[in-house]
């Protein structure tokens, strides 16, 4: 019986397509795995300090429920220039029935560089910024007193794009609302707090 003969160039285009296929998908790979779009910035960080406690220390009773329970004097820097407003927030997110919200403030102008101790709880300040409700359902500042332990409690700035313009008396969980898409910087500072 005759042998059938095949080209060798035909052998060679067979056995090579293979090789071509695989050779395609790795560089159909390879292009996928490059990130798409230039790279994301990181975000802006604002210094947040206070004259009554170091970041992370404890806070004195002078600020809490055990004393004048005063708001303590805050400090910060790094307020983006094109910034039209901040915000501040202070919880605790160790309080036993959830975060316990203790500040909400919010419209302040972002030239303001500082709150001075003992903020007065009324809605509207003299800087325009308006205040929200606490936890305990009052306006302002109110104290550290935790049922037990050693609490944290964070004070959160934020420089935003925009003013929220809520009314006086917002809660937090309207203030993050309305904040959300315009934060361009934020901060922290957190102190701690255990009754005697």
């Amino acid at each position: 019986m005759p042998m059938l003969q095949v080209p060798a160039l035909s052998v060679l285009r067979y056995s090579l397509a293979p090789l071509a296929l695989l050779l395609v998908l790795l560089c159909s790979c390879s292009v996928r795995a490059t990130p798409e779009g230039p790279p994301k910035e990181e975000a802006v960080k604002l210094k947040l300090t206070s004259t009554s406690f170091e970041d992370g220390g404890m806070i004195p009773p002078r600020h809490t429920c055990d004393g004048a329970n005063v708001s303590p004097a805050l400090a910060w820097s790094g307020v983006p220039e094109n910034a039209a407003a901040l915000a501040l927030i202070c919880d605790d997110p160790d309080a036993p029935m959830g975060t316990w919200v203790h500040w909400v403030l919010y419209d302040l102008p972002p030239e303001v560089t500082e709150l001075p101790e003992g903020v007065p709880t009324q809605e509207v300040l003299d800087s325009g910024a308006r205040q929200g409700r606490n936890g305990s359902r009052g306006i302002g500042y109110a104290g550290p007193c935790p049922p037990s332990g050693t609490h944290r409690y964070y004070f959160k700035l934020y420089a935003l794009d925009q003013r929220v313009d809520l009314s006086p008396g917002a809660t937090k969980k309207q203030l993050l609302a309305a904040m959300e898409g315009h934060i361009l910087a934020e901060g922290q500072l957190m102190g701690r707090y255990k009754r005697s």
